[in-house]
């Protein structure tokens, strides 16, 4: 186990998994969870704050998660941070994190199919 570079998150996923054919069997999935965290401010205020984290995941796991969550689905994912950089279209230089999830469990009961 590498616990160097681990994440373990619980949320509830921002937007339906989005599933590429890569080939060869290779499959990727990308989708985004939000955390959120309560607290009182200092005038006794309750505030919610929420991050986001994206996510990619290959292979099988791609394939069930796509087929098994939509988007608000309350789920629970482990893997670790991968950092990428690239150049957006106006040419400076952007950064984006990802999770990349190697294990996940389900929190919530499976999205029912639409009647149509």
């Amino acid at each position: 186990m590498n616990i160097e570079n681990s994440v373990t998150l619980i949320g509830n996923l921002g937007r339906d998994f989005e599933l590429k054919d890569l080939g060869n069997g290779r499959m990727v999935a990308k989708s985004s969870l939000a955390t959120s965290e309560g607290y009182k401010n200092k005038d006794g205020e309750f505030v919610q704050q929420t991050a986001w984290h994206n996510l990619t995941v290959w292979g099988k796991r791609a394939k069930v998660l796509f087929e098994n969550t939509k988007k608000g689905s309350h789920l629970a994912v482990s893997g670790k941070l991968q950092y990428n950089k690239y150049e957006g279209s106006d040419g400076f230089t952007r950064y984006a994190t990802d999770i990349v999830v190697t294990d996940f469990k389900f929190l919530s009961a499976k999205p029912s199919k639409p009647p149509f």
